[in-house]
């Protein structure tokens, strides 16, 4: 009976295995759920934030050459997902082991589940102050937790519906705080003449741009492996993230320059869009809290190997709820502190890996004799991130890139040494097997 209800009310989503051909989508949904996804009130935070540290010239170069960055990220990994058919956790399987990709199923779920647990309250704590119903803030926040994640539970189409209910808010933000700002100093020349009155370096600036939404787009493959080609998929997660994150990042970089205020929520205020700025909101963090929800409800069942993601996706919004209504709140940028350090490398070891090991010839997963762990990848990530993190104690470069540069690059090099030690460490597969092929 629950089978047959589960067929019925969830869509197949083929958490386990490779999206076949039949299940594939037109690019359109695909461009909604992550230009829906992009749309968080936390890029439009950190924009606020850079907007009081640096001129208008300034920041728009940040702006430019951290999103391109980011964009790029994505847009390959969803390349190889489309390519493959697999989600972000599946690859991960083949390139650190079948006990090894637990610890992305655990970074790359509990980073979800600790996103969803923020956003939660922070719509909880809009929506008391809003309302004057400080008093109710838990029973609050727990309804809305449970409900924007009852939506993850339909699957990708309950997420479309979402998506597309997202974007007509968002395009009129994007368009009123910009004329709103311009506005209020009399003019573009204006905007271009402010001084800030905090300080960050170029550096800094592009790592908050980077580190926003690393972890996001790590898990776009999610969904873009839906994408019918590869360049479909990279055309979609590409120009998603880049549009998405520079429409927040400079809706609040402008209005924090004007404003001179850092909270994104106060400058929606002072701007006079009180009855907007709560609408968007809504509709912004239901958007992202869906996909969040979707995305370690689908970690944990890879963990435990399970097909079906429903019982956990109910599980981590259980965890979600009790966080959300128990002051995670207060060591948010901690916790993007640490995304910055370990997820990128993450994800470059993925395109390495692939590149080096899978790009001419991917066996089918259910034809793979997984490795328990690759150690040759899994130093090859320690490594990767060791960098990162002592790239941003001394400041050398941009930690998130170094972190993706190096994951990608000592892929190759383990690759190498383990060759001259005569070390094997690649997955066993049958003499025959079916590799993945998808056009384009």
């Amino acid at each position: 009976m629950s089978q047959k209800v589960s067929k019925e009310y969830v869509d197949v989503d083929y958490t386990l295995t490779h999206v076949p051909k039949s299940a594939r989508k037109s690019w359109i949904p695909i461009f909604a759920v992550l230009l829906g996804f992009t749309f968080i009130v936390t890029t439009m935070a950190a924009g606020a934030n850079l907007g009081t540290s640096l001129p208008l010239r300034d920041l728009i170069t940040v702006l430019l050459i951290g999103n391109i960055i980011l964009s790029t990220y994505v847009g390959v990994l969803c390349w190889i997902s489309a390519k493959t058919g697999l989600n972000t956790i599946l690859l991960a399987r083949y390139t650190l082991g079948k006990f090894g990709s637990k610890w992305t199923s655990i970074i790359l779920g509990g980073t979800q589940v600790f996103w969803y647990a923020f956003q939660a309250a922070y719509m909880g704590k809009v929506f008391t102050a809003a309302l004057g119903w400080e008093t109710y803030f838990v029973p609050v926040t727990m309804f809305w937790s449970l409900f924007m994640g009852a939506f993850a539970i339909w699957g990708t189409r309950g997420m479309e519906i979402v998506a597309y209910l997202s974007i007509p808010p968002f395009l009129f933000l994007a368009y009123k705080i910009p004329q709103i700002s311009i506005e209020t100093v009399g003019g573009v020349r204006e905007l271009f003449a402010i001084e800030p009155t905090t300080t960050i370096t170029f550096a800094a600036a592009i790592t908050i741009i980077i580190g926003a939404f690393i972890s996001g787009g790590t898990q776009a493959p999610n969904w873009a492996r839906f994408a019918k080609t590869p360049k479909t998929a990279f055309s979609v997660g590409f120009l998603a993230f880049l549009i998405g994150n520079i429409v927040m990042a400079i809706s609040g970089m402008l209005g924090g320059l004007v404003m001179q205020e850092q909270d994104m929520v106060n400058v929606l205020l002072q701007m006079g869009i009180i009855v907007w700025a709560m609408f968007i909101l809504i509709f912004n963090i239901w958007t992202t809290n869906t996909t969040a929800a979707y995305s370690f409800g689908v970690a944990g069942a890879e963990f435990f190997n399970k097909p079906n993601k429903v019982p956990f996706v109910i599980g981590g919004l259980i965890i979600a709820t009790i966080m959300a209504v128990t002051g995670i709140y207060e060591v948010f940028i901690s916790f993007l502190t640490f995304l910055g350090i370990f997820v990128p490398s993450l994800g470059g070891l993925i395109i390495g890996d692939y590149l080096f090991n899978w790009r001419k010839s991917m066996p089918r997963i259910e034809e793979m004799n997984f490795r328990v762990i690759r150690s040759s990848n899994l130093i090859a990530y320690i490594f990767a991130t060791l960098g990162a993190y002592l790239s941003s104690v001394f400041e050398i470069g941009l930690p998130p890139l170094n972190g993706i540069l190096l994951g990608i690059g000592l892929v190759y090099v383990m690759k190498k040494i383990y060759n001259l030690l005569g070390i094997d460490d690649q997955h066993k597969t049958p003499s025959k097997t079916e590799d993945v092929k998808i056009s384009g």
